[in-house]
C-alpha cells in the first residue's frame, strides 16, 4: 500500500523521521524547528505594507525582521497547510459533512459555532505561543531535545492540561 494514502502512520516511524528532521535543521540551519515565528513575521509584513509607521512603533516587532526571501521556515508554514490538505485528499480521511458526535452532544450542531470557537482557540494558542517564546513544535520537540527547562515546563503543562480536558470532555453521564 502507498504510505501517502494511509490514514495513519506508525508513530515510531513518524517520530524517527521527525527526529532526523530536527537534527538536520540544527546541523544545517543552526536553528530549532518551529513555526510560530512565521506568524509574527507575516503579521509584521502585512502591517508594514498597510500602516508602516505604526509597525515601527510596536515594541513587539523590534525582534522580528521580514526575511528578504522565502526561507525554509516559511516553507514549513505553507507545507503544514498544503500537506494537511493533500494528506486528507490522498487518504480519503476527510469527513467535512459532520461534526464529531461528542461536539454535537456538548455544544450543539452549529457549524459556525464550531468554526468560531476553533478560530478563537487558535488565536489564544498563538498568543500563548508567542508569550512563551515558541510553539508546540518549538518547545515540545526542539526545546525538550535541547533539555531547555522552559520547554520541559511547557511540555508537562501541555500534557497535564490535555489530561484535564479529556476528563472534562469524556466524563461519564455527559
Amino acid at each position: 500500500m502507498n504510505p501517502l494514502c494511509m490514514t495513519r502512520w506508525s508513530p515510531y516511524i513518524v517520530g524517527t523521521l521527525l527526529g532526523m528532521l530536527i537534527w538536520f535543521t540544527f546541523g544545517v540551519a543552526h536553528k530549532a524547528l518551529g513555526v510560530s515565528t512565521n506568524f509574527s513575521q507575516a503579521i509584521l509584513w502585512a502591517e508594514k505594507a498597510i500602516v508602516p509607521e505604526h509597525a515601527k512603533e510596536v515594541p513587539y516587532f523590534a525582534d522580528y525582521k521580514i526575511p528578504t526571501a522565502i526561507g525554509w521556515e516559511a516553507a514549513i508554514f505553507v507545507g503544514l497547510i498544503l500537506g494537511a490538505f493533500v494528506s486528507a485528499q490522498l487518504s480519503g480521511d476527510r469527513d467535512a459533512e459532520q461534526l464529531p458526535e461528542l461536539w454535537v452532544r456538548r455544544f450543539g450542531p452549529s457549524r459556525w459555532k464550531a468554526y468560531g470557537l476553533a478560530f478563537l482557540g487558535g488565536a489564544i494558542l498563538m498568543y500563548g505561543a508567542r508569550l512563551a517564546g515558541g510553539c508546540t513544535s518549538g518547545h515540545g520537540i526542539s526545546g525538550t531535545l535541547q533539555l531547555a527547562v522552559s520547554s520541559w515546563a511547557f511540555f508537562l503543562s501541555l500534557f497535564a492540561s490535555g489530561v484535564a480536558s479529556a476528563f472534562i470532555l469524556f466524563r461519564k453521564g455527559a
